[in-house]
């Protein structure tokens, strides 16, 4: 397997535990306190301001990297096996689903439609 291909598994096994974790996290059975961690990682995941600023190259992506895997990682063995091996199978299957046409034609549609906006504004 080329290097490329073993960084898109990871890349997808990262978004997997992700996805996974958010799953685990609305379980009734999950700890508290892998629920508190899960919500912090997430928002920090979603969050424009990083550890280390995006716009400093190379180092700027580590914590996306190297910080957020390990915190899904750590977070994840706080979660008992089976609603982890439960949440895990539940997030592939959402990530197998065929992406919906309608969403990515409305999303592009707003797209154009802001475009056009600022074109409009510009050229007026």
């Amino acid at each position: 397997m080329g290097l490329w291909q073993r960084l898109r598994l990871w890349a997808h096994l990262v978004l997997r535990d992700g996805l996974a974790l958010y799953v685990a996290a609305r379980h009734p059975r999950t700890p508290w306190l892998a629920k508190l961690l899960a919500l912090i990682v997430a928002a920090y995941a979603l969050s424009p301001i990083d550890l280390i600023p995006d716009a400093i190259p190379v180092l700027g992506i580590l914590d996306e990297l190297i910080l957020l895997p390990i915190a899904i990682a750590l977070i994840a063995r706080l979660i008992p096996a089976e609603i982890m091996a439960e949440s895990q199978a539940a997030a592939q299957t959402m990530l197998e689903k065929p992406r919906s046409k309608a969403g990515a034609a409305i999303i592009i549609g707003v797209w154009v439609l802001g475009l056009g906006a600022v074109l409009w504004w510009v050229l007026r």
